[in-house]
């Protein structure tokens, strides 16, 4: 059986937590979109989780090999899969869980490119059914993180909803939020934004559309669609931002009507 290990460095102050909570999480969760816990190694000086192994690496790193290209409908799939991993921590356990820590680097492809969100970490229970945010210390990624968490320290799952539509951006451009283009204001929000209505073309990752291809037109369409999902993700203000049932369902209305229009 093929496992891969992550050996937590116990020279950073917050691994112990790290491995702590994350061992904690995978035991009471799961979810099919979720990296599975085969087992635990823990001493005084060695900790590490053994993971099943996930050949396809992570989204990120298929999205920017050089040698392999996600075609819509795989780039599609994945983000179901994650965001239906997000619905299951969000609303299908006994109390809401937070990732804290969505980006591509965390998602993981297995043999048949199913999506497994990984990394708990950093991940939080919120404590009552009703509170909707908690104060947390913990620092998410740079370009990930939703602005009030980055402002306040503060965390819900309505941040973990803007790191997911951060992510679904960068998925359909192949840009990352940190890309150096991006500086002051221009964030990969706001270029998205600003760009779309001008052009699709000078958004959307360029392997993705092509003016040749007899389904350009319906595609464009659905990338579209995509954006205009991930700009309701990533609203400043984290109360007007849709949620992560709402995400699965429009997400799955974009493939079908992709699919009867293209394979129809």
């Amino acid at each position: 059986m093929e496992v891969a290990v992550k050996v937590f460095d116990l020279q950073y102050r917050e691994a112990f937590k790290n491995f702590d909570i994350e061992c904690d999480m995978m035991k009471h969760i799961r979810h099919r979109n979720l990296i599975k816990i085969i087992s635990s190694c823990s001493n005084d000086d060695f900790k590490a989780l053994i993971l099943e192994y996930m050949p396809h690496g992570s989204l990120e790193k298929c999205l920017y090999s050089s040698n392999y290209i996600l075609d819509i409908f795989q780039r599609l799939n994945i983000m179901i899969d994650v965001a239906s991993a997000l619905e299951y921590l969000h609303f299908g356990y006994s109390v809401p869980i937070i990732h804290c820590d969505l980006k591509p680097s965390n998602v993981l492809l297995d043999d048949n490119m199913v999506a497994h969100l990984s990394d708990f970490g950093m991940a939080k229970p919120l404590l009552k059914e009703d509170q909707s945010l908690i104060q947390t210390q913990t620092l998410a990624t740079i370009g990930y993180m939703a602005p009030e968490y980055g402002r306040e320290g503060r965390v819900s799952t309505n941040g973990d909803v803007y790191s997911f539509g951060i992510m679904l951006i960068e998925t359909f451009t192949r840009k990352k939020p940190t890309d150096e283009i991006f500086s002051g204001e221009m964030t990969l929000k706001h270029w998205v934004n600003d760009l779309l209505p001008i052009s699709i073309m000078k958004v959307v990752d360029a392997h993705l559309l092509s003016q040749e291809d007899k389904h350009f037109v319906i595609k464009g369409q659905c990338v579209s669609f995509v954006f205009n999902l991930a700009m309701k993700c990533t609203v400043e203000s984290p109360e007007e931002r849709i949620n992560a049932k709402e995400i699965v369902t429009r997400l799955l209305k974009i493939r079908d009507s992709l699919l009867k229009n293209v394979k129809g």
